[in-house]
């Protein structure tokens, strides 16, 4: 890939530390041991994968200087941008570089075009226009940088380039908030890399002494080196992670139409409609959704194929949990009504719901709602059991049969499935009742799931102590009710 006479300032990729390399040798100095798989219980979205991980490498320097398929100019929509990184390319690639700029009659924001390397090292260029950043229009914004990302690395890959070194494409004279616009950047290469993995083989980020420090503290995030750093990043992550592939969504937005206008869902081809439908695309009209209210009279009616439904739920689903993830849900939080906590006897992860911490009367309900979906997404992916304390609850925490329902109605296939067992602790008479009907008349398949524990002796033999974190006032009224708490332990032999 050198060219012959290249000068000695170039840098070839290879030679430079991947992000896996660096961590690993941070590792053997510090003689760190990585956590073991037993010991993670919630995962990130974007867990660690080493072989990724080698894809990646971070490097301060001009990203002119890359010994690599192509780098990346930011510019204007002209093409004739005057900042650090356009020009440091100009005075390396030659004067052959602006009369092939005049040739593409400009870029528009968020696109890519691509040019020869000339005089660089790097065998091409790949030129994209960053948005100018207004808080007003902040998701417009967000939109135009995750295009130009995107469209780097999708012209990466239909050209089978081997290495791309991107420079930052927000530049300070366009007022886009570097960490911001860095979330945006590394979630989208992350997310392509997920994807189209096999048709890179680097990424390099080259990054100024300015910037190198937030792409330091966020790298982590997307780009986690070991389970205890997936683990220990993982309440860093913005609300906002966007869809399967890092584009920013916007749950007002996503509405489609069908390839065939007019026709019914169940009459298309299913083959034929796009796999994920819950993510809008860069022209959101092109998807805009029909007749809602057709929709919902054509399922009265039994209309509708079951495959149909399935991707209405997950569409609705989806909105929600972007909702979810766009909404301030730090009041709900600290009510520590929903936490996890270790595992059961079968290795599972044990979610733990207070009753007596849901001041139903009190607090927007809707957004409790939003806040479970929040915290259990990631936990539902995998087997997981529910401890449900209703130890002092009274008529102010009493869940309304009809949220129950609408809540179960609305999370994903993956939360009923996954869910092994609800143990129902210190249940009243009445409670028993209610929950019979619900399971009987209102919800089907959770009946067989509930377990009614009367003891924290009897909830041990199923979650060892160890592994839940029990509110003080539970074990306080268990002890009053059954006994100290001590007794659930075997004698020390030296008593």
């Amino acid at each position: 890939m050198d060219p012959l006479g290249a000068p000695s300032q170039f840098v070839d990729v290879d030679s430079l530390p991947s992000w896996t390399d660096a961590y690993e040798a941070k590792q053997l100095d510090s003689h760190q041991n990585p956590v073991e798989k037993a010991q993670v219980g919630v995962r990130s979205p974007f867990p660690y994968r080493k072989d990724i991980n080698a894809k990646i490498i971070l490097w301060k320097g001009d990203v002119a200087l890359l010994n690599c398929t192509a780098i990346v100019n930011t510019s204007n929509e002209s093409l004739t941008d005057k900042n650090p990184v356009s020009e440091s390319i100009f005075m390396y690639a030659g004067p052959d570089l602006k009369d092939e700029l005049q040739k593409l009659k400009g870029c528009r924001t968020g696109e890519a075009k691509l040019t020869k390397g000339f005089n660089l090292a790097a065998r091409f260029i790949i030129h994209t226009v960053g948005p100018k950043y207004k808080s007003r229009y902040r998701t417009a914004a967000e939109s135009s940088l995750y295009s130009c990302y995107r469209n780097v690395l999708q012209l990466a890959k239909e050209q089978a380039m081997c290495s791309v070194g991107f420079c930052v494409i927000n530049s300070l004279k366009r007022c886009y908030p570097l960490e911001d616009a860095t979330h945006i950047a590394l979630r989208t290469v992350r997310r392509f890399l997920e994807i189209h993995g096999e048709t890179l083989e680097k990424v390099v980020f080259a990054v100024s002494e300015l910037e190198e420090a937030t792409y330091q503290k966020l790298l982590p995030l997307y780009f986690p080196r070991s389970l205890e750093e997936e683990i220990r990043s993982l309440p860093y992550l913005p609300a906002d992670i966007g869809n399967a592939e890092g584009e920013p969504v916007v749950p007002e937005r996503q509405i489609r139409i069908t390839e065939k206008p007019g026709v019914p869902d169940d009459a298309s081809d299913e083959e034929g409609l796009e796999a994920d439908l819950s993510f809008i695309g860069s022209h959101a009209f092109a998807r805009m959704e029909g007749d809602v209210d057709k929709q919902r009279r054509l399922i009265l009616q039994g209309q509708l194929s079951e495959a149909a439904l399935q991707k209405q739920h997950q569409r609705n689903y989806n909105r929600w949990l972007c909702q979810a993830r766009a909404e301030d849900l730090s009041d709900i939080a600290s009510l520590k009504a929903l936490y996890q906590t270790g595992v059961d006897n079968c290795g599972r992860t044990v979610m733990v719901v207070v009753g007596r911490n849901i001041p139903v009367t009190l607090i927007d309900m809707e957004k409790a709602l939003l806040y479970f979906i929040h915290v259990m997404d990631h936990i539902a992916v995998k087997e997981y059991v529910l401890v449900y304390f209703h130890t002092l609850t009274n008529d102010y925490n009493q869940l309304d049969s009809n949220f129950l329902k609408k809540l179960y109605d609305i999370v994903d296939a993956k939360y009923k499935r996954n869910l092994k067992a609800l143990y129902f602790v210190h249940p009243t008479f009445r409670s028993k009742v209610s929950a019979w009907f619900f399971t009987t008349f209102t919800v089907s398949g959770l009946k067989d799931k509930i377990h009614y524990v009367e003891s924290l002796q009897q909830l041990f033999t199923a979650i060892p102590p160890e592994q839940i974190d029990l509110p003080p006032f539970v074990l306080e009224y268990d002890a009053r009710e059954n006994g100290p708490y001590y007794s659930y332990y075997p004698p020390s032999p030296d008593l």
